[in-house]
């Protein structure tokens, strides 16, 4: 059969046309194949602030000896083995200027040797270096912004061999070059060829004039923040508690590998949170699907909040692949209830004590409400992952547990179906079927 060399022509043109608008979509939405599980890391700010006298305060300032100190710890004291990876810089690691050329630079006597050197340094440890940046005229701490020089910053910070992003929206303008801001920077990552993860705010400063599009905001970012600064403090972490379960209906579905909800970072191992109190952060980010981001001062960790911190049951309820974000599934007088999917049919199960005076009390729920049913269908093995580790042994559907808990305090237990049973079931109802 003779070919038509113009309808050949024709469709040569309209594959091209086809290719080109996959690479602009492409070039317009992140799929950069990262965070696929929360990122887990530590950040200076809560802890370190914006302390810039090293003379004056040599242990606490934003400094490259401190981020050096800090990497070196996550590997001797095995944070690193656990899976926190990022080494993160937040605000006031700028000069006040930008360089000749236009480019951010470090304070030239708090990091003498460049972020380069400090991300070759932080590499060599098999480490990944996170960085602090603006969408904005300025940093919240007044230091030069990257409007106007997104992909000049960009490339910048690749070329430094950055890991990762924190991008914050201070000083943003509008809400169209908040927007223009989060979405222009995430391009000019992607078109640096680094893997660089990107960390946004930008809910958090569009919420107060309107709802955000959290359908969009995942097209350019790997996790956002939502709410207010953490702070060392149980009002704090109350208020995020509150304002997460209170917005959780727009909250949860879009929480996915590759994109999450970031209530914030971990202030365990601080100074404002009780045992209990730590506990229960430790627990709910896990439920929550969150970064686990550490801010503390590793040099000065007890042995108490490390193991916390580093608790691999945990852990992997935060990092399962199913990606499933928790949610409060019931509030009754001081008690909370929360639940998070699992892979494998298992489920994370929270219970949170809000009482802040008297002593432990008891909580009753039926197994029956866990997972619209399904957590304990036919029967499951129960774990309890915090305070302490201790096996709950087998339950059923119409099982009641009754946890302790002790004021602000929260028990972790963790459900798994009963598979040699279910199994079981299956082939019984297979035998069913064929008679």
């Amino acid at each position: 059969m003779q070919r038509d060399p113009f309808r050949v022509g024709r469709m040569a043109a309209v594959a091209g046309m086809l290719v080109l608008l996959a690479m602009a979509r492409w070039s317009g939405a992140l799929e950069n194949g990262l965070a696929r599980t929360p990122p887990m890391g530590w950040l200076h700010w809560e802890r370190f602030l914006c302390q810039t006298d090293c003379g004056q305060e040599p242990l606490q300032c934003i400094s490259e000896q401190l981020f050096m100190q800090m990497a070196d710890l996550m590997v001797s004291d095995g944070w690193k083995d656990v899976g926190y990876e990022y080494l993160c810089i937040d605000d006031c690691w700028m000069a006040p200027t930008r360089d000749e050329q236009g480019r951010l630079q470090p304070d030239p006597k708090r990091f003498p040797s460049g972020i380069g050197k400090l991300a070759d340094y932080v590499h060599s440890k098999g480490l990944k270096l996170g960085i602090y940046a603006d969408v904005g005229n300025k940093t919240c701490a007044g230091f030069p912004g990257s409007f106007g020089s997104y992909q000049l910053d960009a490339d910048t910070f690749a070329n430094w061999g950055v890991d990762l992003l924190k991008f914050d929206g201070c000083s943003f303008g509008t809400l169209e070059l908040l927007a223009e801001g989060y979405k222009t920077m995430s391009q000019a990552l992607n078109k640096t060829g680094r893997s660089i993860v990107y960390s946004c705010e930008w809910p958090l400063y569009e919420r107060p004039m309107q709802e955000p599009n959290y359908t969009e905001i995942k097209q350019y970012c790997n996790y956002w923040r939502n709410y207010a600064d953490i702070y060392d403090a149980w009002n704090s972490v109350k208020n995020v508690l509150d304002w997460t379960s209170y917005h959780q209906d727009s909250l949860v579905d879009v929480a996915g590998p590759g994109g999450w909800n970031d209530p914030d970072m971990l202030v365990i191992g601080d100074f404002g949170l009780s045992w209990d109190q730590q506990v229960t952060q430790m627990a709910l980010w896990a439920i929550m699907a969150s970064p686990l981001l550490m801010s503390n001062d590793l040099r000065r960790m007890s042995p108490q909040a490390k193991a916390l911190l580093q608790n691999k049951d945990v852990i992997a309820i935060n990092q399962d692949p199913l990606g499933k974000q928790g949610y409060r599934i019931t509030k009754d007088n001081f008690f909370e209830l929360w639940e998070r999917p699992l892979s494998g049919g298992a489920f994370a199960i929270a219970v949170v004590n809000r009482q802040e005076m008297g002593g432990p009390q008891v909580f009753a729920f039926s197994t029956a409400i866990l997972g619209n049913g399904l957590a304990c269908n036919p029967t499951c093995s129960v774990q309890q992952i915090l305070p302490k580790s201790r096996d709950w042994g087998l339950h059923n559907l119409v099982s009641f547990l009754k946890v302790v808990v002790n004021p602000t305090g929260t028990v972790l237990l963790r459900t798994a179906v009963n598979k040699e049973e279910l199994m079981f079931n299956q082939g019984n109802r297979r035998s069913q079927d064929i008679l």
